[in-house]
């Protein structure tokens, strides 16, 4: 606990710096023209299901997606939280957890927690559980997604069904030409394994994470899911499963990248999502 009491005070102090000189970030939309947080929220608000593409070791990004989550629950009562840091598994924990069932100290031994989940994602879903937001555990057990890596997509349809409840529907489309599988692919050559295999591994995140989202919008109910950047980048991974199933409804990604400086957008990130978010370099990072 001091441990986390000292990271927290030396996180607040740098924000607290780095507002006395200026914003601790900066907000584009793809043009490069900046944009306020306020503006963006408002149209944030509007949407069907908000993306927030982070980046996994900043602890920036996950202070301001506690923001985004503050704001959109004044806004939206019916708002549904869904992240790829939990996995299908560990749903009922979580929910036993949410309902006082169980301890804090039970849930955080039993379910598969990320090595940051205490600094970086504990305060969001503390803030979920005291205002009674449902959360979805979205993402594929890694143990699936470790056989798909090995053996390919095929490997799966040998598992149970009770198994299968915890992946996307077989079988799974995957597009090898999509931009950012690609440069998977590129970035992957001369490594070991078969690089075909760990894009579908990447695709079955993509596709149960969209799959876990489904039933809620389908309800109308209006989701904020956390995930890696990757995961959401240039309206692919996670959007690409959901658009194919839902063609109609409103997505908004905000897309999360590090800069040098805040004042104007690099060219390469200037499709990352509908609002891209910027962040020092030298920010704070919590591993």
């Amino acid at each position: 606990m001091r441990s986390f009491l000292l990271l927290l005070l030396s996180f607040s102090f740098a924000v607290s710096s780095a507002l006395s000189q200026g914003l601790a970030y900066q907000v584009f939309d793809p043009s490069g023209n900046k944009i306020t947080f306020a503006k963006m929220m408002a149209e944030v608000k509007q949407a069907d299901v908000i993306f927030f593409g982070e980046l996994h070791d900043n602890s920036l990004a996950h202070w301001l997606q506690l923001q985004v989550l503050k704001e959109l629950s004044k806004a939206n009562p019916d708002l549904v939280f869904a992240s790829e840091f939990f996995e299908r598994d560990d749903q009922l924990i979580i929910e036993e957890w949410m309902a006082g069932k169980i301890t804090d100290k039970n849930f955080e031994v039993e379910a598969k927690l990320w090595n940051n989940y205490s600094t970086d994602y504990k305060p969001l879903m503390l803030f979920a559980k005291e205002n009674q937001i449902p959360f979805i555990a979205a993402n594929v057990p890694r143990r699936y997604a470790s056989l798909v890596s090995r053996s390919g997509l095929l490997a799966l349809d040998s598992l149970s069904d009770s198994a299968k409840a915890y992946f996307a529907k077989l079988p799974i489309e995957v597009d090898m030409n999509l931009p950012g599988y690609a440069a998977m692919k590129g970035m992957m050559h001369g490594a070991p394994g078969n690089s075909d295999y760990m894009i579908q591994a990447q695709a079955l995140k993509d596709a149960t994470m969209a799959e876990s989202l489904f039933a809620y919008l389908r309800d109308q109910k209006q989701v904020f899911h956390v995930n890696g950047s990757y995961h959401s980048k240039e309206g692919e991974g996670i959007l690409w499963y959901l658009k194919r199933e839902l063609p109609t409804i409103k997505i908004i990604n905000i897309h999360t990248v590090e800069q040098d400086q805040l004042e104007h957008l690099d060219d390469q990130n200037t499709n990352g999502g509908e609002f891209i978010l910027v962040l020092p370099k030298d920010s704070h990072k919590s591993y």
